[in-house]
């Protein structure tokens, strides 16, 4: 997809958000949302989202709407950090397809980094295994 186009409704963080697409969630507020990618680079990969923004990428979001994105992108890195002691935070979004963007829901990604682990592929490695990413979970959420 390009850079421009209609926003879908059913796409599956819209469906997360909604509560109709299963995701171990991290935390929320009335804005934002960071759950587990079910895919992960790395132990502890995570996803952070706008609840009522429609934008498919950062070009399109509301000012407001970033504003109240990022603040929940840096409790997520903070609590990541805190909570599995990796050695860096690497913060990562795409805009468009030719950029690796897979879900055209604007969405900001949180992984950690091991100086002795490489990173997986975007979108490319396994499904993880959903007890893992609960404890996962469970150990930022509390740092949060």
């Amino acid at each position: 997809m390009s850079l421009t186009g209609a926003y879908d409704p059913d796409n599956i963080f819209a469906k997360i958000i909604r509560g109709e697409a299963p995701a171990v969630r991290i935390f929320e507020d009335d804005a934002t949302l960071a759950f587990m990618d079910v895919f992960p680079q790395s132990e502890g990969h995570s996803l952070v989202v706008h609840k009522r923004s429609r934008a498919r990428n950062l070009l399109e979001i509301e000012p407001d709407h970033l504003h109240e994105l990022m603040d929940a992108v840096q409790r997520l890195a903070r609590a990541s950090a805190k909570a599995l002691a990796p050695d860096a935070v690497l913060v990562s979004q795409f805009n468009g397809e030719a950029a690796g963007q897979t879900v055209f829901h604007l969405h900001f990604h949180v992984i950690p980094r091991w100086a002795n682990r490489p990173l997986g592929r975007h979108a490319g490695g396994g499904m993880a295994d959903r007890g893992r990413l609960e404890e996962l979970a469970k150990k930022i959420s509390a740092a949060a």
